[in-house]
């Protein structure tokens, strides 16, 4: 990964301009905090400025990307919307494999159903949770 001083910031403030403007977005503090992040932030973006890395995961949502996009820009790639991603296979949001994802997602959501429906059988929670990391896994979010 290239230092901070060798990444292409201004290519990712263009390319992020003209991906907020196909997507209709204004630039405003509602849309940034959607997004989990400032209007601030977002400007420091399309001005061309550094940002802790953290703080480009914010910006891959808020612009539809896959997680990654901005930093792959910064090092000279192309971002993939989230909606290419089924398309492109090669694409992982998270370096765990995808077994282990599956499972952590598994509990978490068991451990919440087992909070809120008390009184619901074991059996049922569990189809209740693979049904839920399924449709995560079909919208591409896990």
């Amino acid at each position: 990964m290239p230092s901070a001083e060798n990444r292409d910031y201004e290519r990712l403030a263009t390319i992020a301009r003209r991906r907020r403007a196909e997507l209709g977005l204004a630039m405003n503090d509602a849309n940034a905090k959607a997004a989990g992040t400032s209007k601030g932030t977002w400007q420091r973006v399309e001005k061309g400025l550094h940002l802790r890395e953290t703080n480009y995961v914010k910006i891959d949502g808020l612009l539809q990307w896959a997680l990654g996009s901005c930093l792959r820009i910064l090092e000279g790639g192309e971002p993939i919307p989230v909606s290419d991603i089924g398309e492109a296979p090669d694409v992982q949001k998270s370096p765990m494999p995808r077994d282990i994802i599956d499972k952590q997602a598994l509990d978490t959501v068991q451990l919440a159903l087992i909070a809120t429906a008390k009184g619901t059988p074991a059996e049922e929670i569990r189809a209740m949770s693979e049904r839920v990391v399924q449709e995560l896994r079909e919208r591409g979010l896990i």
